[in-house]
């Protein structure tokens, strides 16, 4: 999206080179990487990352009015109510699509979520992906901090100050997860080791682990278990998430609900599309909306083409759980030296910091698809995950 840097990058790519940086970005995070990994970095124009950085600030300043707040609550299903929710989110990401309106690129809201994203992983990438154009001075960092700020403030919000073997990382079966190379840069990064929760042993309301092989108590939970696995595999978990715990949460389970699709139809935004849930009726431009389930994560679910037999085919029990969202057309902007062009969509990620949510990282994801995911289009080239880049200064 930065012409020059563009042209400088498709001429000097290479597919050996795209091959070695793969290679480079396995060992760093030190696990195979089972996603598709994109050939190039976006290079984002400051003044659109800065109407990013605004307009996501300004969304989370209405979602933390009191009036949202108690509304909220409603998104948590009892059964996943867990105890101790904090006054707001220690995580939160925000994906905009990259859109064109009279000749200016323009981002849209897409997603936000109270949820960890991958933050151990996307500094390893970032590095890598900034070493593909030497010579140019190039940043990946919001927020004013340099790479040693970024693991302290990062991993002080991720440990709260507690000893690295009392706080683990938490998720099912971690290893078969697709975020596993963020798990794994997580321990490499801030000594936080990802552990099934199906391993973890109750205590009267102690939870404990063995860290090799010493019976360890955990007392801060990195959350990134998916209630949707945890439902689709019927998976019984040893202690109870509604249980009265002696645990701290970094990134309390309730923010996955409150802060989700879920707030979205209540949000008046420049940046955010018109949203409502089905149960509130169906619009006649039907051609123009998305169809997708609150709580689905990467994509899953998700009908960007529905029909009004699709439509009709939602139970009513679950028509308040499923959102229809106005279409964003993604603008083509980035170009491949075969002359190919993708989609974007930018993540950003934040942690509270002094009481206001920091920037610290993006991500991206291109696409030559009408789904923007890793999971999706892995039969093309310049599509995938990546980092976002801008001139330094």
């Amino acid at each position: 999206m930065i012409e020059r840097l563009r042209h400088a990058f498709n001429a000097s790519w290479s597919a050996a080179g795209y091959e070695e940086y793969k290679a480079r970005l396995a060992s760093q995070v030190g696990a195979p990487i089972p996603f598709r990994v994109c050939e190039s970095p976006v290079f984002l124009p400051i003044e659109l990352r800065d109407r990013m950085i605004q307009g996501a600030r300004e969304i989370f300043d209405r979602l933390l009015a009191p009036d949202e707040l108690e509304r909220s609550k409603a998104a948590v299903p009892g059964a996943y109510d867990v105890p101790g929710c904090d006054a707001h989110p220690q995580f939160a990401v925000a994906d905009f699509a990259i859109a064109q309106e009279q000749g200016a690129l323009v981002p849209r809201l897409i997603e936000l979520q109270g949820f960890p994203s991958l933050y151990a992983f996307q500094l390893v990438q970032a590095r890598l992906c900034r070493a593909m154009l030497p010579g140019e001075p190039l940043a990946f960092l919001p927020g004013g901090l340099d790479e040693e700020s970024y693991v302290q403030v990062v991993g002080g919000a991720i440990t709260g100050g507690l000893p690295v073997e009392n706080v683990v990382l938490m998720d099912l079966d971690p290893k078969q997860q697709g975020t596993y190379p963020d798990f794994a840069a997580t321990e490499k990064l801030f000594g936080v080791a990802s552990v099934c929760p199906l391993d973890v042993r109750l205590h009267g309301r102690e939870l404990w682990y063995e860290r090799e092989g010493k019976p360890t108590r955990i007392l801060r939970i990195y959350n990134r278990m998916i209630v949707d696995e945890l439902v689709a595999k019927a998976v019984e978990l040893p202690f109870q998430l509604t249980d009265e715990l002696d645990v701290q949460w970094a990134g309390h389970p309730n923010w996955f609900f409150r802060w989700s699709k879920h707030a979205l139809p209540r949000l008046r935004h420049p940046l955010v599309p018109e949203s409502r849930l089905l149960s509130d009726g169906v619009p006649a431009d039907l051609e123009r909306w998305v169809l997708k389930p609150l709580f689905s994560f990467s994509g899953s679910g998700v009908n960007v083409d529905p029909t009004r037999a699709d439509v009709d085919a939602v139970p009513e029990a679950d028509r308040p759980q499923t959102l229809l969202m106005r279409k964003v057309d993604y603008a083509p902007v980035i170009e491949a030296p075969d002359g190919a062009r993708s989609r974007v969509e930018v993540r950003l990620m934040f942690v509270w910091r002094g009481g206001r949510p920091l920037p610290v990282m993006t991500l991206a994801r291109l696409s030559q698809g009408k789904m923007m995911g890793v999971k999706f289009n892995r039969d093309k080239t310049w599509v995938g995950s990546t980092s976002c880049l801008w001139p330094r200064g």
